[in-house]
This record gives structure tokens, C-alpha cells and sequence, in this order.
């Protein structure tokens, strides 16, 4: 049943494989042996599956019909932007309130994209939810304030003692940090999803 669905998740979403395994970090392979029902996905990958097309797990392994992840939809902030604030805290422009089915709604928030950077899967206008969290793995999406600027939304890798924040969108660089400048690098915290705004 996942092989299934997630060609289904895929292609409604109108991305090859080669597309979903940049986003997810994974190779094309992976994604092909999954649609063809060759292997399954550890569980941390099935999450990451569940949580990129926002439906649950129970629904990608076929347990259930319901598209929409279990419990109950809670109103997270949107913010449309943020910054290094006073001591390095996060000053937060407050834009009201979307649902979003969450056990702990306090640590989300929303951010409105902004810039085409992480086009043409995550474009301007775009709601993103955050898990607010200082870390990060290797290959995740995230939100970063980086000497003090506005936060920009990017791939977090890690090369021997340097980060490295990758967009998706070819016209623009990597920024490479390393040395002292990694202390005026903050992790705002984890993409989770995103939404397109009509």
C-alpha cells in the first residue's frame, strides 16, 4: 500500500522521483525500490514521508483512509518574519494564527516565505511550519539567522567544522560558515511542511 500511495502523494504533488529524494535527502534509488514495492522506508523516513506530504503515517502504511495526521488542529502564530534580537533571542513579526495538527502547538510557528531562493518547491508566499529547536541533522530544512539578519529558510549540511546552507534554486550560492563565524549562526528551528497560499 505505500508504494501506492506515495506514487499517488508524488505525482499530485507533480514531482519526479529525482525531485522528492533532493527534498527528502535520500538517493532516487531509495524512492524508485520504495514505488515499486522492492523495500520499505525505515520509520524515521516514513515520518519524513508523512509529515512532506502532510497526510499520516497510518495512511501511507494503509492502515487508514484519512489523509489528515491524528489529533487534534491547533492555531500556530504565523510570523512574517525574524531576527536576531536583544542577547541573541528572536524578535518575531506576528501575523495571526493557522492550524496545524500538533501535539505541542507552543513550539511551531508559521513562517510566511519570503525571496525565491528554495524555488521551485518552496516558493514566496509559501507557509512553512517550524518546529522551534537550536539542532539540526545533516540534509534537514531549516530556518537560520545568520549575523543578524532577517531569517532565511535553506538546507543545513555539515562539512568537517563548517556549515554549509544550501537553496534549492541554482542561481543562488551556498553560504559556507566556519570558524568564529559559526557563533553568529542561529537555528531557529526545523521545517516541518509547507503550504502554498492561494
Amino acid at each position: 500500500m505505500l508504494s501506492i500511495r506515495l506514487k499517488e502523494l508524488r505525482k499530485k504533488r507533480k514531482l519526479t522521483q529525482v525531485d522528492l529524494s533532493k527534498l527528502l535527502g535520500v538517493t532516487q534509488q531509495a524512492i524508485a525500490k520504495w514505488e515499486a514495492a522492492l523495500s520499505l522506508p525505515e520509520p524515521a523516513a516514513i515520518t519524513r514521508l508523512a509529515a512532506f506530504f502532510d497526510v499520516s503515517s497510518d495512511y501511507l502504511l494503509g492502515i487508514t483512509n484519512s489523509l489528515l495526521p491524528a489529533g487534534a488542529f491547533s492555531g500556530i502564530r504565523i510570523i512574517g518574519s525574524v531576527k536576531a534580537g536583544y542577547g541573541g533571542l528572536a524578535d518575531e513579526e506576528e501575523l495571526g494564527t493557522a492550524p496545524a495538527a500538533v501535539k505541542d502547538p507552543e513550539q511551531y510557528r508559521y513562517l510566511v516565505v519570503k525571496g525565491d531562493s528554495m524555488a521551485p518547491f518552496i516558493r514566496e508566499g509559501d507557509l512553512a511550519l517550524i518546529r522551534v529547536q537550536s539542532t539540526l541533522q545533516d540534509g534537514e530544512l531549516g530556518v537560520f539567522i545568520y549575523q543578524g539578519a532577517e531569517a532565511t529558510l535553506k538546507k543545513y549540511r555539515r562539512k568537517n567544522d563548517a556549515v554549509i546552507l544550501e537553496p534549492f534554486n541554482d542561481t543562488y550560492k551556498a553560504i559556507t560558515i566556519q570558524g568564529a563565524d559559526l557563533e553568529q549562526l542561529i537555528i531557529f528551528g526545523k521545517v516541518v511542511e509547507t503550504h502554498t497560499r492561494w
